[in-house]
């Protein structure tokens, strides 16, 4: 007879990568187009639920460097990763118990919550399940869209938003076209609604390209909406520099520089090729670094990669 422990151990080693396309499908046009995925939940090593849930204490208080020892040797299984990664992008404390995860919750929730209605207050199509892809208003402020006719756009901070939202939308209709969950208008408008909040209250940096690619696993992988946008919002208190970018300089610049110096130093025979093709400033490794490998990989292979590289930022 099979123990709970050995069903979990079959069930792991006879899905595989089929059980992963059960949880993020792809299109089936888009199978032949999309990167190979390596990744496969292995027993014994993949953080599974039942070692999910026994390394909480009775009153809720998580014992995180149990979990991060799992995570480094297997992953998360794709059941658990949603509420996994709240505690990895650092929304709950492991210490805080689970009264106190509750009421934090209820909190946030209601603040976004206030947050969108301001926002959909502004432009009505944010929370309405729809998303646009062509501007509001031009340069001077005025409306061009019919929607916006006879709302007050003076506001320098009004008019730099509204101004970017159509942009998101953009982003939002190209974002994982090969994943099934985006071909409904629901799912799109839902990281829309997120960016757009988002882009509304960041004051310094708002929405730049590529912010579209971090917030999309979050998207798939919360259910709730508030939730999902508290989990972007700590993955881009990490991550923001990235995204600033000036005339003079680029978010990455910093981390372009460093990978030189470990090319220079691992393989110079490489790295001097790369300088003989002009390629010497790494300015092809960019779009990597900027948005974590979310299109050098698969989707789950992705989604790995940003497990093990959270751990550090979260011990």
């Amino acid at each position: 007879m099979v123990g709970c422990e050995g069903l979990w151990g079959v069930l792991m080693k006879s899905s595989g990568t089929t059980e992963l396309n059960t949880f993020y499908p792809i299109k089936a046009e888009c199978q032949a187009d999309v990167p190979a995925t390596r990744f496969k939940p292995r027993a014994g090593k993949t953080l599974s639920q039942r070692r999910w849930q026994a390394s909480f204490s009775q009153d809720g208080h998580l014992d995180i460097a149990k979990v991060l020892r799992r995570i480094q040797r297997g992953g998360v299984h794709p059941s658990i990763k949603g509420e996994v990664w709240e505690f990895l992008l650092g929304c709950y404390d492991p210490n805080s118990t689970l009264e106190e995860r509750n009421e934090l919750k209820q909190r946030r929730r209601g603040q976004y919550d206030m947050w969108k209605a301001e926002c959909q207050k502004m432009v009505p199509v944010i929370g309405s399940g729809k998303f646009i892809t062509t501007p509001l208003i031009d340069d001077e402020g005025q409306p061009i869209d019919p929607s916006m006719v006879g709302v007050q756009t003076s506001d320098k901070k009004v008019v730099q938003w509204m101004q970017l939202l159509h942009q998101i939308g953009l982003d939002v209709h190209r974002t994982d076209r090969a994943l099934e969950f985006y071909e409904t208008e629901a799912n799109q408008a839902k990281l829309f609604d997120v960016l757009a909040v988002y882009a509304w209250l960041d004051n310094d940096i708002g929405y730049v390209q590529g912010m579209n690619d971090i917030c999309s696993p979050l998207i798939i992988l919360v259910e709730n909406e508030a939730d999902c946008y508290w989990c972007f919002d700590r993955a881009m208190r990490r991550m923001r520099e990235n995204f600033r970018c000036s005339a003079s300089s680029m978010g990455v610049q910093s981390q372009l520089a460093t990978l030189s110096q470990i090319m220079k130093t691992v393989d110079p025979k490489l790295h001097h090729h790369l300088e003989d093709l002009d390629g010497g400033e790494y300015l092809f490794a960019f779009r990597m670094l900027m948005v974590l490998f979310r299109r050098e990989f698969s989707f789950a292979d992705t989604l790995y990669l940003w497990e093990v590289r959270t751990i550090p930022m979260t011990i």
